[in-house]
């Protein structure tokens, strides 16, 4: 049962670095096409992609980084997590663009971070 514990937080670490960088290339492609091109802004500029984006990211970051608290009593990657999240939630707030896009994607960074140094903590000898 402890294995398939542990299996499941690392797919979820996992997932939470690959949905990071997904919402990365959107945030770039999203200005590209609409700003450059003028193409697809109602669907890659629709706040609920952003919303439903955001809501994913929070349920992830909870149960994989707060499980790896516990696991390896290891905060900072919570706390950066935390960070990343918190300029995630900024980036909607603001005028689409750049300053959301800035936003955006040093939030996403972040919260990729946070999951591999939680990736990494798994490796590491439980305290």
């Amino acid at each position: 049962m402890r294995t398939a514990i542990a299996l499941i937080r690392k797919r979820l670490d996992r997932a939470g670095i690959v949905l990071s960088g997904l919402c990365a290339v959107h945030c770039v492609l999203g200005i590209v096409l609409v700003g450059f091109l003028g193409l697809g802004g109602g669907v890659l500029l629709s706040p609920a992609i952003h919303r439903v984006g955001l809501g994913v990211a929070v349920g992830i970051g909870a149960v994989s980084l707060g499980f790896g608290v516990l696991r390896h009593g290891r905060i900072a990657p919570l706390v950066i997590g935390g960070c990343g999240l918190l300029l995630m939630a900024a980036g909607i707030l603001v005028s689409h663009g750049w300053p959301e896009a800035v936003l955006t994607i040093c939030g996403v960074t972040l919260v990729a971070i946070a999951h591999l140094r939680n990736l990494q903590g798994h490796c590491a000898p439980a305290r």
